[in-house]
């Protein structure tokens, strides 16, 4: 065995341990729904058998060759003789019997379906929960739409196979291990030739399981793409309209979703094949059962009830054997969503050491020799360091790409720093060492691009604290300047925000984040440009706000705009991802550098505007 399909064999144990971890809780479900589909498949077993007496001990009178508790029974009903002049006894008798038949039917698929949508709930759970877990690094790694489809289609399927396939396994070998013994009985030599197709049949299945296998997983990856682009374009609708793309965007989802379709007519064609070949064989089976049965019950080689009870085992025997060939299908496609399911599990969470820490954090910030890249990326921070005071106000400027952002990324440990590429430490303690959840519930941070929820205005506001008042969000509005504007509103703050935010504006959006981060009062602050999207006069106000409400917090500002970082202890100014100034906003003016630039640049389109008015 190659080293390919050795890893591949292991991949696959892995993966359904991890579904059996997820049939925690309706495991015994399944159990009680396998049980009763047994019960099923002996009272169909039973079935042929009074079938058979009826015809060749009650209607011919032929001699019974049943075991002695067959016969007892049929004693105590007055005898075979009896029996056949009275036979509504034996209707009876079916009826009985398909009624058992029909409540274990009834159970199966109540306990088959309370344990599957149990199952579905559990996968759904976990992966939501360990989504919500994994590093910031992940979520940029792979597309939102194809998570989304992995969650929803994959489970689904994996639920489908568990529910529709796995749970039959019980019935079918009970279906074949009595059929076989019943016909074993009555003629070895018939019984012969209805297995002698069986490894023809498997063989063929397990040959055509290995093509489809392939087939499968790439029409899975497909359709995750598929998704993924929908969920683009829907997220970036008002982009897409405002360039005019959508006849661009149509295009490009028209060429994939062909491609997609012309996958699974490819795979249509396949499984034709293979289900009507299954047929031929099948068919054929039965009909070789047929014309010999029916040789040897001229040659008296075996009774009329006999061949009657034969053929419905035959038949019965036919079906697990299809079914064993579409349960290899329904496998092919469990299989490639479990793998895809379980690349998410397997991805590695955040986790913290067992011995992390929770110090205080109001406290200075060091970087010290920073140094960092994104994975297959060109290093974007090279030997970076510099020193934030408790209670100060840091404004950083730099242009697209400096690594601004990253720095605060950092900061929260939305990335990790690897080791032996600088430290950055809160209080003297390395923040590697520092609880995840601890050190991210002790910074505010407001992102350059905000992310509004689709609730209410109040909702996305209050979201750091369950318990917080409508007084305290207006008054966190208020200090954001977005109260005024939220008043205006028919239904005020019960507003219901449309995804994304696009019922605001870029500057009420802003507002309405920043006045989220004002909620939590953490002790460390940081506005990554979030006040671009703000006139001048609003900028001013905010950062008043700020300043007399957070006075005592470490507060970043990151911008372009030299008024909003006038304030300002300390400024530094980053320049393809290296430290080249370090200053308060008066030293810096008159520095010769970049923020002189700047702001020799911004004073005079200030000045030219002044003209102008």
């Amino acid at each position: 065995m190659d080293t390919k399909n050795k890893d591949k064999k292991i991949n696959n144990k892995e993966n359904y341990r991890l579904l059996w971890r997820f049939m925690d809780g309706s495991k015994h479900l399944f159990l009680l729904s396998i049980l009763m589909s047994a019960l099923v498949s002996l009272a169909d077993m039973i079935t042929p058998q009074i079938i058979s007496i009826a015809v060749d001990n009650c209607i011919m009178g032929l001699e019974p060759k049943l075991p002695a508790w067959a016969i007892s029974l049929a004693d105590r009903f007055g005898g075979f003789a009896y029996l056949g002049e009275h036979l509504w006894i034996l209707a009876v008798a079916l009826i009985i019997i398909a009624a058992f038949r029909s409540i274990g039917q009834y159970f199966t698929g109540v306990f088959n379906n309370r344990a599957s949508e149990t199952l579905v709930k559990t996968m759904r759970d976990r992966l939501f929960r360990h989504i919500e877990r994994l590093p910031f690094s992940w979520h940029m790694k792979n597309h939102t739409g194809d998570i989304i489809q992995r969650c929803t289609s994959d489970v689904d399927k994996v639920r489908a196979f568990v529910s529709e396939q796995l749970t039959n396994v019980i019935r079918i070998v009970v279906l074949i291990v009595f059929s076989l013994f019943f016909m074993f009985r009555m003629h070895v030599g018939l019984t012969l030739i209805a297995v002698a197709l069986i490894p023809v049949t498997l063989a063929f299945a397990l040959t055509f399981g290995k093509k489809m296998h392939k087939g499968f997983e790439v029409c899975d990856e497909t359709e995750g793409q598929v998704s993924a682009m929908v969920q683009e374009n829907l997220t970036g609708v008002r982009v897409v309209r405002a360039f005019a793309k959508e006849r661009y965007e149509r295009d490009r989802f028209e060429k994939k979703n062909e491609e997609y379709t012309k996958l699974w007519v490819d795979m249509g064609k396949t499984l034709a094949t293979y289900f009507s070949t299954q047929d031929i064989i099948s068919l054929s089976q039965v009909l070789l059962v047929l014309i010999f049965g029916c040789i040897f019950c001229v040659q008296g080689k075996i009774t009329a009830g006999n061949l009657l009870a034969f053929i419905s085992y035959n038949g019965t025997l036919s079906w697990p054997i299809r079914r064993l060939g579409r349960m290899l299908v329904e496998m092919s496609k469990a299989d490639v969503s479990i793998g895809r399911i379980a690349y998410i599990m397997n991805s590695p969470a955040e986790a913290d050491d067992p011995k992390a820490l929770e110090p205080p954090v109001d406290r200075e910030i060091v970087f010290d020799h920073i140094n960092f890249a994104y994975e297959n990326c060109p290093e974007i921070l090279h030997d970076v360091s510099f020193t934030i005071e408790p209670g100060s106000t840091l404004g950083i400027l730099g242009g697209t790409g400096s690594g601004k952002s990253t720095l605060m990324l950092l900061l929260d440990k939305m990335y990790d720093l690897p080791q032996g590429s600088g430290t950055i430490t809160i209080g003297g303690v390395d923040i590697r060492d520092i609880r995840t959840e601890y050190l991210r519930s002790n910074i505010s941070m407001v992102l350059q691009e905000p992310f509004l929820f689709s609730r209410s205005i109040s909702d996305n506001i209050g979201i750091s604290d369950s318990g917080i008042t409508l007084e305290e969000i207006r008054e966190a509005a208020k200090a954001a300047c977005l109260d005024e504007s939220v008043t205006g509103f028919p239904k005020g703050y019960d507003t219901f925000v449309g995804e994304r935010g696009v019922t605001l504006s870029g500057g009420q959006k802003q507002r309405a984040a920043i006045a989220r981060a004002l909620t939590k009062a953490a002790p460390i602050m940081i506005f990554d440009d979030s006040l671009s999207a703000v006139d001048t006069e609003t900028d001013a106000k905010i950062r008043d706000a700020l300043s007399s409400r957070f006075g005592k917090a470490t507060t970043v500002l990151i911008s372009h705009r030299l008024t909003t970082l006038a304030k300002a202890d300390k400024v530094i100014v980053l320049d393809n991802g290296r430290l080249v100034e370090m200053g308060t906003p008066a030293e810096l003016k008159t520095a010769g550098g970049i923020y002189q630039k700047i702001y020799e640049i911004q004073a005079g389109i200030s000045g030219k505007e002044a003209d102008n008015e």
